[in-house]
Formats: C-alpha cells, sequence, structure tokens
C-alpha cells in the first residue's frame, strides 16, 4: 500500500499545485499517515503555531455516502474539534 501511495503523491501534488497556482494563498502539501481527523487538526494546530498572525483555516469536502454519516465522518469529527475555522464544502 505505501508503494501506491508513493506512485500517487507526484500526481496528486501536480493537480494541488495546478488548481492552486495564481490564486494569491499560502498552501502546502503534506502526506501525513494516521486517522485523518487527528492528522489534519495536528497540522492546523502546527500552522497556525508557526505563523502567529496568519490565517489558518481547514477546508474539506463532506461525504454523499450514507455509511460515511452514520458512523461519523472527518467532517463532523472536525466541526467538533477543531482549533481553527473549519469550512465544510458539500
Amino acid at each position: 500500500m505505501e508503494a501506491a501511495f508513493d506512485e500517487l503523491e507526484p500526481e496528486v501534488r501536480a493537480q494541488a499545485a495546478g488548481q492552486l497556482r495564481g490564486r494569491g494563498a499560502a498552501w502546502q502539501f503534506e502526506r501525513r499517515q494516521g486517522v485523518i481527523a487527528n492528522e489534519l487538526i495536528a497540522v492546523a494546530a502546527g500552522n497556525r503555531d508557526a505563523r502567529p498572525g496568519q490565517g489558518v483555516v481547514i477546508v474539506i469536502g463532506s461525504s454523499s455516502h450514507a455509511t460515511h454519516r452514520m458512523v461519523g465522518p472527518v467532517a463532523v469529527s472536525r466541526a467538533r474539534h477543531s482549533p481553527v475555522p473549519l469550512v465544510i464544502v458539500p
């Protein structure tokens, strides 16, 4: 599985750069391993602490899959525990 992530990372990084290029917003691509919700919180809190006075926001998409809604999706978990503003895009 790790090899598959290694192969996908450059493509995902390039797609993100293409979408965000020229938008004037600071962003970073960071591959992490662990519980998604916990990793998002850790990165956001770390960025907030490293850049006092700059805004840090987590932007994530909501799940349209019914099972994810019942099990407790990342979006809902983050909305309850986020130390930074959170935008959930439907």
